[in-house]
């Protein structure tokens, strides 16, 4: 079963994107390097809860 998460910038706290996620083989925090609009560049962004 997927989850849907919100990931926020590392930098600047912007909930940028939305993904899924598998519930079943993932226990710990989503963590992607995506482009972040407000900053301007590629940061590490993790899922919120």
């Amino acid at each position: 079963m997927r989850k849907k998460v919100v990931l926020a910038c590392t930098e600047c706290s912007s909930r940028n994107y939305s993904s899924y996620k598998n519930q079943s083989s993932q226990s710990e925090r989503l963590e992607v390097r995506k482009f972040c609009k407000r900053c301007g560049k590629h940061t590490l962004h993790r899922e919120t809860k």
